[in-house]
């Protein structure tokens, strides 16, 4: 299974579709809004948001939404990166509701070679996420520093720091 791409593997204008989806529940959002303090009460009390909100429900949190998307992308993306740089833009455009899934894709805007160090590059990735009925409901882009093939090579190759397993009394070994 590929975990990230290196900086060669990338070509600018392609596409890729983030699997499986994420159905978001009450307590996925409540725990992420109380773990990160948001104690807005659009978010956690439902009387509050049935009683005075535009919404009639909970909304879930957006950045909630932009993590699970950003964590979608790693297989895809970011696996194999050595620094996120920058999130240039992040627009939360529609809401998310407790029982949404949530589905995601990065296309590949550009990319370019580290002016300081010739083992990395730079790409700049736009993510889009979006409901079970394909309502968009988040876009976000962003700069990954991603390493080159001679990077990894130099490293150990596709899973670098991967130990091998060690013979003893209770394994003696593949051949044994």
């Amino acid at each position: 299974m590929q975990f990230g791409r290196s900086y060669e593997e990338f070509e600018v204008g392609a596409t890729y579709k983030h699997w499986p989806g994420k159905t978001v529940t009450e307590y996925d959002d409540h725990l992420f809004s109380l773990l990160t303090m948001n104690h807005h009460p659009l978010h956690i009390d439902e009387n509050y948001a049935v009683e005075t909100t535009q919404f009639g429900k909970n909304v879930v949190v957006g950045n909630y939404i932009y993590s699970i998307l950003l964590g979608m992308s790693v297989p895809d993306v970011s696996g194999k990166a050595i620094a996120n740089l920058e999130v240039e833009s992040l627009r939360h455009v529609a809401p998310t509701f407790h029982g949404d899934t949530i589905y995601g894709e990065t296309t590949v805007l550009d990319k370019f070679e580290s002016k300081s160090k010739d083992d990395r590059g730079v790409v700049y990735v736009e993510t889009i996420g979006y409901k079970q009925d394909g309502t968009v409901v988040c876009i976000f882009r962003r700069k990954v520093m991603v390493p080159k093939n001679s990077y990894l090579e130099a490293r150990g190759g596709e899973q670098p720091g991967r130990p091998t397993p060690v013979p003893d009394k209770n394994w003696p070994g593949p051949t044994a």
